[in-house]
């Protein structure tokens, strides 16, 4: 049984130069989910794109979240439960509630949803990323119930952080896909 990776792109979308893109190119068995405003994104209208897409899959998926969209997944995971979603792996999770570290343009994204994720996850967190402290990002991970990984001084692990496979983050999939199967 083969699993997909649902990838789930943050705020502007994830460039050419972004691991996602990359790993969507490498893995034939992902999906890139396309939003139709990257740059002024309403939850609403993300959460009914994620609905769609989830509603179409047959397969176990993982859901492959970077900054916003780790928010996403935690507000759709709270009200929907789909047997498909087996896991997710929640890369540099923006802080929706923090002024400080996140535009204005995102607030409606907040709160950020605070329980326990009903399937395996992992948070990835990077020691330097503006758009969130690293402790909060410790704290996002106890309360989800995700494992937490430390890939170091990484900034945002986006395209500025010129990661393209990012083989670590190939690894630390492998560890999802071990606690899924």
């Amino acid at each position: 049984m083969e699993t997909k990776l649902l990838i789930l792109p943050g705020l502007g979308n994830s460039g050419e130069k972004h691991w996602q893109t990359f790993w969507h190119k490498k893995f034939e068995n992902s999906i890139r989910i396309v939003q139709d405003n990257w740059d002024e994104p309403v939850r609403e209208e993300w959460l009914e794109r994620l609905n769609e897409e989830v509603a179409k899959l047959n397969t176990p998926t993982i859901l492959v979240a970077h900054s916003l969209a780790v928010s996403l997944v935690l507000h759709w995971a709270k009200t929907n439960n789909n047997k498909n979603i087996v896991g997710a792996l929640l890369v540099a999770p923006a802080d929706v509630d923090s002024p400080e570290h996140t535009p204005d343009i995102i607030r409606n994204f907040a709160p950020m949803p605070i329980y326990t994720l009903p399937f395996p996850s992992i948070v990835v967190a990077s020691e330097n990323d503006p758009y969130a402290s690293f402790e909060r990002k410790q704290y996002f991970a106890q309360q989800w119930g995700s494992d937490f990984v430390n890939v170091g001084q990484q900034g945002h692990i986006n395209s500025d952080s010129d990661l393209k496979y990012w083989e670590e983050g190939q690894l630390i999939l492998q560890q999802l896909l071990s606690k899924i199967s």
